[in-house]
């Protein structure tokens, strides 16, 4: 009975080629399987269509609902916290007054007062706010005048070129050019 069992298997496995040979072929409701045999398989359509929709159901649920919860959201009303201004705008409950913090920090202040203004009377600060009157001046100059030699270059803005002499063009920019050097 084995033998018999074995032999009708191997010839089955003779005449049907192996599923890697067979040409799949859609028909109206599945796929048809082509052979040089001519055997047919037939797939359900429910079988094929199955994991095409759970794949595209996966995707599509999530997108359509965080897109309607975007372009659908309405403002939330805070109910009885409308209006409310917080705890910042509610005073604080005044504090007890201790006589030797008070007349510390009194004195405090009359010591960072008094160091205020003996800085600003002195010659150190006024030299370093001199200095740095004339390094802006300078500054600002120098920006001017390198800004006009670009300018004559190009033949554009206050300081063009245009409607000069070539002669005259190049004297003016050899003394855009020694000024901004200097």
């Amino acid at each position: 009975m084995l033998s018999s069992r074995s032999s009708s298997v191997a010839l089955h496995d003779h005449l049907s080629p192996p599923i890697s040979q067979r040409i799949w072929k859609s028909n109206g409701r599945g796929f048809k399987a082509s052979d040089s045999s001519k055997s047919t398989f037939v797939l359900s359509s429910m079988r094929t269509r199955l994991p095409l929709l759970s794949q595209a159901f996966t995707v599509a649920i999530p997108f359509a609902t965080s897109i309607s919860v975007l372009l659908w959201t309405t403002p939330v009303n805070a109910g009885f916290l409308s209006g409310f201004t917080g705890l910042e705008s509610v005073p604080g409950p005044q504090l007890p007054e201790i006589d030797f913090l008070k007349k510390w920090n009194d004195e405090n202040q009359k010591k960072y007062a008094e160091f205020d203004s003996r800085f600003k009377q002195s010659t150190v600060l006024k030299e370093l706010l001199e200095k740095s009157k004339l390094n802006k001046e300078r500054n600002k100059r120098e920006i001017q005048d390198k800004y006009c030699l670009r300018g004559a270059e190009w033949g554009v803005g206050d300081c063009s070129t245009q409607g000069m002499t070539a002669e005259e063009r190049d004297t003016f920019i050899e003394t855009l050019k020694k000024k901004v050097k200097e």
